[in-house]
């Protein structure tokens, strides 16, 4: 079975302090540790990276460029997840409690949010 690859785009509330999108990053990467498989009792997430968005492109919809931390109203800060199955992507999506969690804690901070999923080379 092909792996999956998870990308998820956040766009922070123009009022989040750069402490709170700073911790929400690092709580984002500590996923990959803090996710437990159900069966096997042992992290499942493949690999994860992320961090702010510094692309010159002008292609984060909705701002112009810095100033950072916080452009407000742009994607400034994407993470790619990678899953060795699908099973593993839908557990983490609807049942991991520690994504679950992280994902409500986000109420307030987060103004928009950006997900494609895919798997390599499938067209």
């Amino acid at each position: 079975m092909p792996p999956i690859v998870h990308i998820v785009l956040f766009e922070f509330k123009p009022t989040t302090e750069g402490a709170v999108i700073h911790d929400v990053c690092k709580r984002m990467l500590a996923l990959r540790e803090n996710c437990i498989h159900p069966t096997t009792k042992k992290p499942y997430i493949l690999d994860s990276s992320g961090g702010r968005d510094n692309s010159p492109e002008g292609h984060q919809v909705g701002s112009s460029l810095p100033p950072y931390p916080n452009p407000g109203g742009a994607f400034s800060h994407g993470f790619v997840v990678h899953f060795a199955s699908e099973e593993d992507r839908r557990y983490y999506l609807e049942e991991d409690p520690a994504h679950l969690g992280f994902v409500k804690s986000l109420d307030g901070i987060i103004q928009n949010v950006r997900i494609v999923d895919y798997e390599p080379g499938k067209f």
